[in-house]
């Protein structure tokens, strides 16, 4: 990393705005791939990556001040904004489908699994200040990380957007029961974790 990378992300980290923007600017091929590859072909059909990465930076401006960076890696921080930016759209565009399949496809009230699928979505669903005042949140999204990308796209197909675990099986390419497995053992892990 050159001294002048290294100076931007301690300014990024310290609050300096411009900082930000010039990181901003730096990181934009790597945020647009990043967009493209969580945006759903159906989504796709209504947003441009170029336009959640706006969304995403705008809302990175504003509460970059308010936003505790000293143990978060900022790139990281701003993919997060990012799958939010998605995650609203999908609800924007796709809201009444979302609410059929969660009826169909809701969890037993009172499960595990359940509690683990409502820290999922609000983790990932609450606007970035709530990262330097929500321990409970950091710890999952810390946890997500851990996980493969296939067992973190199952499950955000499965809690986030509603589907099917039929359909998100189609789109992973593996069996119904093979797709089931996989979410349980990806929420087990999550429950391992966070019981640290």
């Amino acid at each position: 990393m050159s001294d002048h990378d290294t100076k931007i992300l301690a300014g990024v980290r310290s609050g300096d705005e411009q900082a930000l923007v010039e990181f901003l600017q730096a990181n934009e091929p790597a945020l647009l791939a990043f967009i493209r590859s969580r945006v759903g072909t159906q989504l796709g059909r209504k947003i441009e990556p170029e336009d959640v990465l706006q969304e995403a930076s705008m809302e990175a401006v504003r509460t970059h001040k308010e936003t505790d960076l000293s143990n978060w890696d900022p790139l990281n921080w701003l993919f997060h904004i990012c799958e939010r930016k998605i995650i609203d759209a999908h609800r924007r565009h796709f809201a009444s489908q979302k609410r059929d399949a969660r009826r169909e496809a809701a969890l037993p009230t009172g499960s595990d699994a359940a509690g683990i699928a409502d820290l999922l979505a609000a983790s990932m669903t609450t606007p970035s200040a709530a990262f330097s005042r929500d321990q409970r949140q950091l710890r999952m999204l810390a946890a997500l990380d851990t996980l493969p990308e296939h067992e973190r796209e199952a499950l955000r197909l499965r809690y986030l957007v509603g589907q099917p675990s039929k359909e998100i099986a189609k789109k992973l390419g593996k069996s119904d029961g093979a797709t089931r497995v996989m979410i349980s053992r990806a929420l087990s892990k999550l429950q391992e974790i966070l019981a640290e």
